[in-house]
C-alpha cells in the first residue's frame, strides 16, 4: 500500500489530530508546525507569533481507502475557515486556517475546494494555500494529546464535540474498532 500526505492547520493541532484519527485509511496523525520562517520552532515561540508558523497535522493516508477531497471535507467540516487567525477561543496567526500542499494535484484540488466552499459562507473563506516548505513535528506531549487527556477541559470543549461531528457526519469513513 502506498500512502499520501496530506498537510492541514485549523486551529489547535490537538483538535484536528483528534479529528482525522477517525478516519478510515487514516495511517497516523502528526502534530506539528509549518508555514512560518524558524528553522525547528519550538511550541513556545510558535505560541509567540514570531516564527510565522501554524499548528498543523500532517497526516499519512491510504487513499485507496479516503480521497485527498474526503481529508478536506472533514477539515473544513471541523473549523470556521472564514475567521482569519483564530479558531474559537485560540486567537493568532499559529491558529489560522491553511492548507499546505505536496505537490500540484493537491494544489488544484484544494484550490478548487475552497474556491466552491467560498461560495457556501456569507464572510470570505480566508484559508490560506501554501507549498509545505518545511513541517516540525510538535514535541511528544502534543502528540495524541486528545486520546491521552481526555478530561482536560480544552479537549472536552473543543476536541471532543469536533471527534463527535466526524463520527455522526462521516459515519461511514471512520475506523472500524
Amino acid at each position: 500500500m502506498a500512502t499520501e500526505i496530506a498537510t492541514l492547520g485549523g486551529g489547535c493541532f490537538w483538535c484536528t489530530e483528534a479529528a482525522m484519527k477517525e478516519l478510515d485509511g487514516v495511517e497516523s496523525v502528526t502534530s506539528g508546525y509549518a508555514g512560518g520562517d524558524t528553522a525547528d520552532p519550538t511550541y513556545e515561540a510558535v505560541c509567540s507569533g514570531g516564527t510565522g508558523h501554524a499548528e498543523v497535522v500532517q497526516i499519512e493516508y491510504d487513499p485507496e481507502a479516503i480521497s485527498y477531497d474526503e481529508l478536506l471535507d472533514v477539515f473544513f467540516a471541523t473549523h470556521d475557515p472564514t475567521q482569519l487567525d483564530r479558531q474559537g477561543p485560540d486567537v493568532g496567526s499559529q491558529y489560522r486556517s491553511i492548507v499546505l500542499y505536496h505537490d500540484e494535484t493537491q494544489r488544484k484540488q484544494a484550490a478548487a475546494y475552497i474556491e466552491a466552499l467560498d461560495e457556501e459562507y456569507d464572510d470570505s473563506v480566508v484559508t490560506e494555500l501554501d507549498a509545505l516548505e518545511a513541517f516540525f513535528a510538535a514535541e511528544e506531549y502534543h502528540q495524541d494529546y486528545f486520546e491521552k487527556n481526555p478530561n482536560d477541559a480544552y479537549c472536552r470543549m473543543h476536541a471532543q464535540p469536533k471527534v463527535e461531528k466526524v463520527r455522526e457526519r462521516f459515519r461511514n469513513k471512520l475506523q472500524q474498532a
